[in-house]
């Protein structure tokens, strides 16, 4: 299918075919040799330091021109920044050929192209730190114009900020919007700093598989695919818990991994179906010992982004200085309702579900019910980071009794900012309880549980092996960058978040505009002026399309009678 280029696309690749006939590549293949960012250059130029920047080389996006005759000023921006650039033509062209400024510079730039300059720093009368640019080439020609930003008074108008465009763009989200990258250099510092931090407790990093026969580890519904090769059904995981596992009945006495997880469910601010998470086992610890290993880890990646331990996120000023408040699920639970579940079962609590507007459905077993209570009446009000311990034994298939209570498991949650970070036990080892347990999983799924974990042989003849004592974490690396960054949504900080097929533009045939009453040569024009269906045509303003048409007529200088106001309005009839 032939595309339609804009105006601006179509004068934009006149000027690449313009350099090229000039004998200029618009895209070099050549390395072009950089000594300094715009960051470096404004950081460190003073008149004391002057002699430092003389011959400076760096590279970056226009954004904008202002040409002045023989002398004009670009901004550029590098990965640091933006700093002001100061074109003159006769040090740009010393000899008699003006051509790099005159032609190249003047009238085949433009604002998005990518260029490489050379020159010395100097400050303007104005005080602004700028590059005096002696020579400069072309690095990338941009075919499509970027965005308008208008900034006045240190005031953004028309940023780029449609949510749908800036997912979908993610190129030019962070072109247009370079605060955006602070946003993702935090998150890496964030990984960065706990793969250190583990990495430093003397445990291994490892890798284990995407693509699993059995998925397990976690209640959630599996991406199903197929292996040609080997005719079976695969799943995408879920969790890496159960491969982790294995590993500590081999031998490890201490294993993580930063993976990448998938869940078949239900997209919002706070879920991705595709999300990042870390996992972490070691072996003869417990709960208790893993809750002290989570407060001092994300203390010190506190510390590290932001130089303290209180974040603001939103509204609410979020302290990860040690220790952080505990409760059990029950207490937390009695402590926001006033009600005492403690010693319910399944009809009572659906009884009290009911009475607390908590809307719950029949496949829903014991744990279930729980854990919906809690999410509606309890987790959006842990707003500092909080511990919720000893959950009862059918919320947990995977975690060990309580050494105290055989109705609860070893298990906490961190909750901060009203939702779920991290996820831990004290991890079951008994071979026995285990299948007992993922066989009730199975009787869950048979409910119609389509989350209910199931039934892995090979991850229980391993447990026969014997595992030892073994603390097990899981922390979404994606819930957390949230927090850590102040971001509202959990698509900022993905770079490339899961989004809905993209609508493709409708566009009515030449022969509808035709019949619509738009006489055939004047169809190209209304295209060109955005038009492409009757509907958005019968949404113009009559004498302001009349107007465009007439204008885009005289620019192509086409020997056409220009239609009448009233001509032009009977088209939107």
């Amino acid at each position: 299918m032939e595309r339609t280029y804009s105006e601006q696309e179509k004068v934009r690749r006149q000027a690449l075919s313009q350099l090229e006939a000039l004998g200029i590549d618009p895209y070099p293949a050549d390395e072009y040799s950089v000594n300094t960012t715009t960051k470096s250059i404004k950081e460190g130029y003073t008149p004391e330091t002057q002699r430092q920047y003389q011959e400076v080389s760096l590279a970056g996006r226009i954004m904008s021109r202002r040409v002045m005759g023989k002398a004009s000023f670009v901004e550029l921006q590098d990965k640091d920044g933006r700093i002001q650039l100061y074109f003159k033509r006769d040090d740009i062209c010393p000899g008699e050929d003006k051509t790099m400024y005159n032609v190249v510079f003047k009238k085949l730039l433009d604002i998005g192209d990518i260029i490489g300059v050379k020159g010395y720093v100097f400050k303007t009368q104005m005080g602004e730190t700028t590059v005096y640019v002696q020579s400069f080439r072309v690095l990338a020609k941009s075919l499509r114009p970027l965005p308008v930003i208008k900034e006045k008074d240190g005031k953004v108008y028309d940023a780029f900020t449609d949510s749908q465009q800036r997912y979908r763009q993610r190129y030019l989200d962070l072109i247009v919007n370079p605060q955006i990258r602070d946003t993702f250099a935090r998150r890496t510092i964030m990984v960065n700093t706990m793969r250190s931090f583990l990495s430093n407790k003397g445990y291994l990093e490892v890798e284990t598989p995407v693509l699993q026969p059995i998925y397990g580890g976690a209640a959630a519904r599996p991406f199903k695919t197929h292996h040609n090769t080997l005719n079976m059904t695969l799943y995408l995981r879920i969790a890496n818990e159960l491969y982790l596992k294995r590993l500590i009945v081999g031998g490890y006495e201490g294993v993580f991994e930063f993976a990448k997880d998938f869940r078949n469910e239900g997209m919002s601010r706070f879920h991705n179906p595709e999300f990042t998470q870390v996992e972490l086992y070691v072996a003869y610890k417990d709960y208790q010992w893993m809750m002290e290993l989570v407060e001092e880890m994300l203390e010190k990646v506190a510390v590290e982004l932001h130089g303290t331990t209180k974040v603001k996120v939103g509204e609410n000023i979020i302290d990860f200085k040690r220790p952080w408040k505990r409760y059990t699920m029950f207490e937390s639970i009695r402590e926001y309702t006033g009600v005492d579940i403690s010693n319910m079962g399944e009809k009572e609590l659906r009884k009290t579900a009911e009475k607390l507007n908590v809307e719950v459905d029949a496949s829903m077993g014991k744990g279930k019910l729980i854990d919906e209570l809690f999410g509606e009446t309890v987790e959006s009000h842990l707003i500092q980071p909080t511990f919720i311990t000893d959950y009862p034994v059918e919320m947990s298939p995977l975690a060990k009794k309580h050494r105290d209570n055989e109705e609860l498991t070893e298990r906490f949650e961190a909750i901060c900012n009203g939702k779920e970070i991290c996820n831990a036990f004290s991890e079951l080892n008994d071979p026995v309880d285990q299948r007992n347990r993922l066989e009730k999983q199975l009787e869950l799924g048979q409910r119609g549980d389509d989350e209910a974990m199931v039934l892995d042989e090979d991850f229980l003849r391993a447990l026969e092996y014997g595992m030892p004592p073994t603390a097990g974490l899981g922390i979404g690396i994606d819930r957390l960058a949230m927090i850590m960054t102040n971001a509202k949504s959990i698509q900022d900080v993905i770079f490339f978040p899961q989004m809905k097929a993209e609508e493709k533009p409708q566009t009515d045939s030449d022969k509808e505009f035709e019949d619509a009453g738009v006489p055939t040569q004047w169809v190209p024009l209304v295209r060109e002026a955005g038009i492409n269906t009757l509907e958005q045509l019968k949404m113009q303003n009559s004498n302001k399309l009349h107007n465009t048409l007439c204008g885009l007529k005289k620019k192509k200088k086409l020997d056409l009678k220009n239609p009448t106001p009233q001509e032009v309005s009977q088209w939107m009839e």
